[in-house]
């Protein structure tokens, strides 16, 4: 298993991000796909027709998220928390993801790059 940390400057305010990762609707606008979320800790989530999935554990209103994210029957949960901090460009995401499959890690690595932070720095850029 393994573990990354990532930091994203993104182009809008916490809370404009934070609602970009949490709202299913703008969800939907920055990944072109249907999404299932909900800020509810314990409630289920999914995105990309399910190509991620999991649980939500903890929400700070436009400062925090923290996800379980499901690969198959791996024994440790993989655990996702972004966190929102103020930034003169907008907002300073930090990500910290654990327990990554290693045979999974490049492509979740370039994915949080490309079509997760990516996709919403694109998104906040276009505006």
């Amino acid at each position: 298993m393994k573990s990354l940390k990532k930091y994203y400057i993104v182009g809008a305010p916490p809370e404009d991000v934070y609602n970009a990762i949490t709202n299913p609707l703008s969800i939907q606008l920055w990944t072109g796909e249907e999404a299932v979320m909900s800020t509810e800790p314990g409630s289920e989530f999914s995105m990309w027709e399910g190509s991620i999935a999991g649980k939500n554990l903890e929400f700070i209103d436009s400062k925090k998220i923290v996800q379980e994210w499901y690969f198959g029957d791996q024994s440790e949960a993989s655990v996702v928390t972004i966190i929102l901090h103020p930034h003169k460009d907008g907002t300073s995401a930090e990500l910290r993801h654990t327990n990554i499959p290693d045979e999974d890690f490049n492509d979740i690595s370039e994915g949080w790059d490309n079509a997760y932070f990516g996709s919403i720095i694109d998104f906040f850029d276009a505006f």
